[in-house]
């Protein structure tokens, strides 16, 4: 199949799916004005392989079928491989206005994951689907974080069994799974949604290790989209949140029944651990190539506003971006050297260095808070006491406000680059990015249980007992 276009995707996703916003039934993903934003979000990615400026980085050949696909579906195999893949998500993200399309992403970070972590007939089903998803150039959403309920017990444990999904009968046609799933980025306008593990499971939770996909349009299968950073938004006030809203849904999965085909794991509780880590190696390396975009977004515009209202040259403001041009370059050099560390897994498929990611991922978000600070401190308290959209489209209010807010520079540039700010590190759309520091791709504390458990300090161990005159 010939690569979707823009108009080709929109079309696609009238399909009958059952999505739910603000406590409504949704018909059409695309009528609706809030969750269009997310739609034109994701055709971004679409766009990128018709953009001549941007094909040869977008479309590659496939070595298989020797079709152009969508470059997201190129299998690592090198540590090439892996750092244009960054740099694709990075342009992606740069394009969406520092949030990601993620309908190719996250989903082709979980196919890479099953085709490393599979064996025998599952893997084939494994290839098969990624098949249909690579020459379809579909957009696949994954659902991988169940809900948990009471989180000091086991899958099996649960008062309600629901709160893990699970499999509830088996048949010749296939399984049929009940439960739910949270935070799934891009649901609602994704054609397919992969489940994995959420954890490893024990042998007493054999019906909650299973991995599927079905079709966003599946029969009992039922999205409930967040209204976080909703609402009638201006280009003014909101120059990038008024363009970019992510899809986040509660996956419910009321008695779905999964083809055979499209049964990845079932049962088998020694695969739940591995793939759901395997799983994360791919997507924390998504994490923080997409955050690219937002830590540069962060030092130009301190330095932009910070000139802005002359005081550029200030010794504080000298020391406020010199430690936000170390923090972006921290982030950068070791999302690079990820790549660049990276290694050949099982069936050739190439993969980020587990240790230097999740160090990346963890300098990201134990220094964001930060960073957002050192911005708002450049800028000053315009950022919330500005004018809005209404009062400088006022033929009476604007003179007044050119005068008194002009600085080093017109009124109104010193105002967009404030609403810039106010935008990414006050607003709702900055509490979102703020909460995906710390919570989204995994924790805090998760990143740093990675960097122990990938790190050998053989070397260093025995230097340090060299050194103290031990051996």
């Amino acid at each position: 199949m010939a690569l979707m276009n823009a108009e080709d995707y929109r079309a696609s996703l009238r399909d009958g799916r059952r999505i739910f916003y603000r406590g409504r039934s949704i018909d059409d993903v695309n009528a609706d004005p809030e969750l269009r934003i997310g739609v034109e979000l994701a055709v971004l990615d679409y766009e990128l392989a018709h953009d001549p400026d941007h094909r040869e980085q977008a479309v590659v050949k496939d070595p298989e079928t020797h079709e152009e696909i969508s470059a997201y579906y190129a299998i690592p195999r090198s540590t090439d491989d892996l750092l244009a893949r960054s740099r694709l998500i990075e342009l992606g993200t740069e394009r969406g206005g520092t949030i990601p399309p993620l309908i190719k992403e996250i989903g082709t970070d979980a196919l890479f994951a099953l085709l490393r972590v599979l064996e025998g007939e599952a893997l084939e089903r494994a290839r098969a689907f990624y098949r249909h998803c690579a020459d379809g150039d579909l957009a696949v959403a994954v659902a991988q974080t169940d809900v948990k309920g009471d989180r000091s017990l086991a899958p099996h444990e649960q008062p309600d069994p629901d709160v893990y999904l699970h499999v509830v009968d088996e048949t010749s046609e296939g399984i049929v799974v009940r439960g739910a799933k949270a935070h799934t980025s891009a649901s609602a306008n994704a054609h397919e949604i992969i489940v994995l593990p959420t954890r490893a499971m024990g042998p007493n939770d054999k019906e909650y290790a299973v991995s599927f996909a079905v079709p966003v349009a599946t029969p009992g299968l039922s999205l409930y989209v967040s209204p976080f950073s909703g609402g009638e938004r201006n280009e003014f006030e909101f120059p990038l949140s008024h363009r970019a809203k992510m899809l986040e849904s509660l996956t419910v999965f009321d008695d779905v029944l999964v083809p055979w085909d499209r049964v990845f794991v079932h049962g088998e509780t020694k695969l739940a651990g591995p793939l759901a880590l395997t799983f994360v190696e791919y997507h924390r390396f998504t994490a923080v190539s997409y955050k690219l975009p937002l830590v540069d977004a962060f030092v130009g515009s301190a330095a932009a506003i910070a000139e802005m209202n002359g005081v550029g040259k200030a010794g504080h403001i000298r020391d406020k971006l010199a430690q936000l041009i170390t923090y972006a370059e921290t982030v950068r050099a070791l999302t690079e050297m990820a790549a660049l560390r990276g290694r050949i897994g099982q069936h050739g498929i190439a993969y980020p260095d587990p240790l230097t990611v999740n160090m990346a991922k963890y300098s990201f978000a134990t220094r964001y808070h930060q960073a957002a600070a050192l911005v708002q401190e450049c800028a000053g308290g315009l950022l919330v006491t500005g004018p809005g959209k209404e009062d400088w489209e006022s033929d009476e209010v604007r003179p007044i406000l050119e005068k008194y807010f002009r600085a080093a520079v017109p009124a109104e540039e010193r105002l967009r680059m404030m609403n810039l700010i106010t935008d990414i590190t006050a607003r709702d759309f900055g509490g979102y990015h703020a909460v995906l520091a710390v919570h989204a791709e995994g924790s805090v504390e998760a990143e740093k249980l990675q960097i122990l458990r990938s790190y050998d300090g053989r070397t260093a161990l025995a230097r340090a007992r060299r050194f103290a005159g031990i051996d």
